[in-house]
């Protein structure tokens, strides 16, 4: 369905060109707004897609930002509004306003309405392995860093501890809590976008039963470096490797498991 979006794109820039070159700011606002959504979901198409919550707010945002533009001059905003009062008001469009009234509006709806309640999950392929064996060592920005064996090495700078705490906290409420949630409970703003969702690390089931490479693993890479049995439908977990440096990785491990209560699983 995303191969479809770019085409959505070109039509939009086709009745903004077009109505632009008219004199028509309604249509103009019209094909905006289509082009606008055609390329937040064609981003799907060279990333993982970006969540559903996220789209409906720069789209809200667009609408309301535009409609203000085109009602800054009075006399664009009266030809903005003339094809409404036209069709609303019009002795010759009463086909149009029957049309528009009993037809179009009740099936946009009812469709809106269908989208919304229709099962939407499906299953996987193949069953899916939630905690995958991790690799033996991984490259990580030209260094190659053992995964297996390996401990926290900031862990042992007791003096510095308390430092390493502070830095790992302020790095997960700048990146993390969007989808894993301000009390790392899984419950985050994005967390509805995700088929499987994110998870929480309070409790014994997650983060308790993994030794601590494995977490710096999956998150110095992301969804890109799970093997088949694991890829997320719909996740959009990042490669971290690309924002954080490896000391911020470990510190924003260290805060995670201080925070929850929970002791990395050791190697033994």
């Amino acid at each position: 369905m995303s191969n479809y979006y770019p085409v959505l794109v070109l039509i939009g820039l086709l009745i903004s060109v077009i109505s632009a070159y008219r004199k028509a700011p309604f249509y103009n606002y019209i094909g905006i707004q289509i082009t606008i959504y055609g390329l937040l979901k064609s981003a799907a198409l060279i990333m993982p897609p970006l969540p559903a919550q996220v789209i409906v707010m720069y789209v809200a945002m667009s609408l309301f930002a535009f409609l203000i533009y085109f009602s800054i001059r009075e006399e664009t905003f009266r030809a903005f509004l003339e094809p409404m009062r036209s069709v609303l008001a019009d002795r010759d469009k009463k086909l149009q306003r029957v049309v528009l009234v009993f037809i179009a509006i009740p099936l946009f709806a009812g469709y809106i309405t269908y989208a919304k309640v229709r099962p939407s999950y499906k299953p996987p392929v193949t069953g899916r392995i939630v905690h995958p064996e991790p690799p033996q060592e991984i490259d990580f920005r030209g260094k190659t860093i053992s995964i297996l064996g390996l401990e926290n090495p900031l862990r042992k700078e007791t003096d510095r501890l308390k430092d390493h705490l502070e830095a790992g906290k302020k790095i997960y409420y700048q990146n993390c809590f969007f989808c894993h949630g301000d009390d790392l409970d899984g419950r985050g703003l994005f967390e509805q976008a995700f088929n499987p969702p994110p998870l929480p690390f309070r409790g014994t089931d997650t983060i308790a039963q993994l030794p601590e490479s494995f977490v710096f693993w999956r998150i110095a890479k992301g969804w890109k470096a799970l093997p088949p049995g694991s890829h997320p439908w719909d996740s959009a977990m990042p490669s971290f490797e690309d924002f954080l440096t490896e000391d911020q990785i470990w510190q924003v491990i260290l805060f995670i498991y201080e925070a929850t209560g929970n002791k990395p699983r050791t190697w033994e």
